[in-house]
């Protein structure tokens, strides 16, 4: 009996360590098991409301909540190039319940460009599926004196620093697509202006504070069918369907614009839960080859993409590794 009553409390205490390692087991188990039960899913968008991501973000988010049955919430985290709502998410619970609609800006360029960027790109999220891609349009105000982006180029050599252009931040896609095409047009200077969106870089474009902007097809849209802003010239290999009477740049005279294009991508927490992801990438893909989303983002100048999450995972990693390289070339540095 002594034996036993010495032995008993590690016994118990043995037990009790059993119990509680199941107890931490059992929530992750019936988070991915009764996932999207439990709550609303919040879908997390690094830049303003009316910009591309967000135009994108909100047909996801409406067919999602259709799909899963659970309704999937748009919550805009603007700021820092994106870096902002990015790091929010980043640093969410990983139980599939905050997601991230990711871009080249806030994954592929803006760690490049920025050494303080709060989160790592590829350790600290998920990727769950490529959602969309889209070309980039070089857009000025109405009033603007230049009717061509050969008139732009020709304006800007002959008046070194005296115009500027604006970009949704600094390390962004619409700020590094605008040094790119500086870079290919023989070497511009013209002065980064660096907001929290690109939508909010359209009123001072309008009013004539900014010269240019490199948009995203899908945020211009709206302001060139509303005549507040003439497109110069595509990005891309070929002249945009939505687009088809704006030239390409290499139609203008500035090569090696062609690859420069826009992606968006759904991200989760690193460590979410497998079968969530599973699940969102079988659902997002199917979604991309409906004809009804399909004809979505074709109307605002984007292309579906789909696929695996491996296959997206490469496909960042490796636009990332390209930027770099044009980057070193170019001389291109965050102000």
């Amino acid at each position: 009996m002594r034996w036993f009553n010495r032995r008993a409390p590690l016994k118990s205490g043995l037990c009790a360590l059993a119990l509680m390692a199941m107890g931490a087991a059992v929530p992750l188990a019936a988070t991915a098991q009764s996932w999207p039960a439990a709550k609303p899913i919040r879908l997390v968008i690094p830049f303003p409301p009316g910009g591309a991501t967000d135009i994108i973000s909100r047909q996801v988010a409406q067919r999602l909540s259709v799909v899963l049955g659970q309704q999937v919430v748009v919550d805009n985290k603007p700021g820092a190039g994106g870096a902002i709502g990015s790091d929010i998410a980043a640093k969410a619970p990983p139980d599939g319940y905050t997601l991230l609609m990711a871009t080249s800006s806030t994954h592929s360029i803006g760690p490049l460009l920025n050494p303080k960027t709060p989160y790592d790109a590829v350790k600290e999220f998920t990727p769950i599926v490529h959602v969309a891609s889209a070309p980039s349009v070089l857009v000025v105000g109405q009033g603007f004196p230049a009717a061509s982006a050969r008139e732009l180029v020709d304006l800007l050599k002959r008046n070194p620093g005296k115009y500027n252009y604006g970009s949704s931040g600094i390390g962004t896609y619409p700020h590094l697509s605008a040094e790119m095409f500086k870079w290919r047009a023989g070497g511009l200077f013209a002065v980064h202006i660096p907001y929290r969106g690109t939508g909010l870089v359209i009123t001072d474009l309008v009013s004539g504070q900014i010269s240019f902007l490199m948009d995203s097809i899908v945020s211009a849209q709206t302001h060139i069918r509303s005549g507040k802003v003439r497109p110069l010239a595509v990005t891309g290999l070929k002249r945009s369907p939505t687009l088809p009477n704006v030239p390409t740049f290499a139609e203008v005279g500035v090569p090696g614009m062609e690859l420069v294009g826009n992606w968006f991508g759904l991200f989760a927490p690193a460590g979410a839960p497998a079968e969530v992801v599973a699940r969102l990438n079988r659902e997002l893909n199917a979604m991309l080859k409906s004809p009804e989303f399909v004809e979505g983002l074709d109307k605002v100048g984007a292309e579906p993409v789909g696929g695996t999450p491996d296959e997206f995972s490469k496909t960042y990693r490796q636009e990332a590794d390209a930027w770099r390289g044009l980057i070193q070339r170019a001389g291109i540095k965050a102000e």
